[in-house]
């Protein structure tokens, strides 16, 4: 459904502790790192929404949320036409497109579409 959250990032200062406090609240059960390089942890907070736990000591207190779209172009425009800012689409290989976004008061959101065949443009050789 558009505009429904369907993925929320909680940066923290310390991983394991913030994995502790979610899953004592709710249940969430996370798992290993699924990034390589980089420690990122995912549970599945319903049916429709992921949420992940990753290291990031300047952006703690300020989760990230990724709200849903069937057109993440088209979305992106309607940002722009709105007087938002939304950056370019990036993909998530294998998964699907996002965009950073902010609306007309500064609030920071995630624009996202699911697309199994994502992957990164190529870029023209020199």
């Amino acid at each position: 459904m558009a505009g429904e959250v369907v993925h929320l990032e909680f940066p923290s200062e310390d991983a394991d502790r913030a994995v502790g406090f979610w899953n004592g609240l709710f249940g969430w059960e996370f798992g290993e790192s699924v990034m390589p390089g980089m420690t990122y942890r995912m549970a599945k907070a319903s049916d429709t929404c992921g949420v992940a736990i990753f290291p990031h000591e300047e952006r703690t207190g300020f989760p990230v949320m990724y709200l849903d779209t069937a057109d993440i172009e088209a979305s992106i425009e309607s940002v722009r036409e709105l007087g938002g800012h939304a950056e370019d689409k990036l993909p998530v290989p294998g998964h699907g497109w996002f965009a950073a976004c902010k609306d007309t008061e500064g609030n920071a959101f995630q624009l996202w579409q699911s697309d199994e065949s994502a992957a990164p443009s190529e870029e023209p050789a020199e």
